[in-house]
């Protein structure tokens, strides 16, 4: 199946009429966008999903469910459908925290935060995604080093607001 993707401006501006297909180059200046969701329990803790080992970075452990946003999706409509994709959880109380660009990636990222009560041991993983799941507490978050997590954008956001 292929993915399509409206294309933005640096200041996240859709660009009318302009499309992207997913796996294709991005021209200089145009970016898609991308959502991602800290997900943290009502208890402390944070979900982190293990990356199906087929895939870039396959093996490595993430603080975010997320993805690109496919056409006419608005960000906040992109998170809640990549959250109940990749790990079961359905929740539209979802609070934007920041966004960020990355011009090497051509990407839009908008970061959510998830604070949740859903049952820890109803975790649906995604076929061809994820491979396992943990709930882990911050301070054992914060001792995972940069060689187990795929990225540290989501770390750095819970350091820098105290989430």
């Amino acid at each position: 199946m292929i993915e399509i993707w409206d294309a933005y401006d640096r200041q996240f501006n859709k660009i009318e009429n302009a499309r992207l297909v997913r796996g294709e180059p991005v021209p200089d200046g145009i970016y898609h966008l991308v959502c991602e969701i800290i997900v943290k329990h009502m208890d402390g803790t944070y979900l982190l999903m293990q990356r199906d080992f087929e895939k870039h970075l396959g093996g490595m452990w993430e603080l975010t469910a997320g993805g690109s946003a496919l056409t006419d999706e608005t960000p906040v409509e992109c998170a809640i459908r990549e959250l109940r994709e990749e790990t079961g959880i359905i929740s539209c109380n979802l609070q934007e925290i920041k966004r960020i660009v990355h011009d090497g990636h051509h990407s839009l990222y908008v970061e959510y935060l998830c604070i949740t009560d859903w049952d820890k041991n109803a975790i649906i993983l995604q076929d061809r995604e994820t491979v396992a799941y943990k709930w882990v507490d911050k301070t054992s978050l914060f001792e995972m080093g940069v060689d187990v997590l795929a990225s540290n954008r989501a770390l750095k956001l819970v350091k820098e607001l105290n989430i």
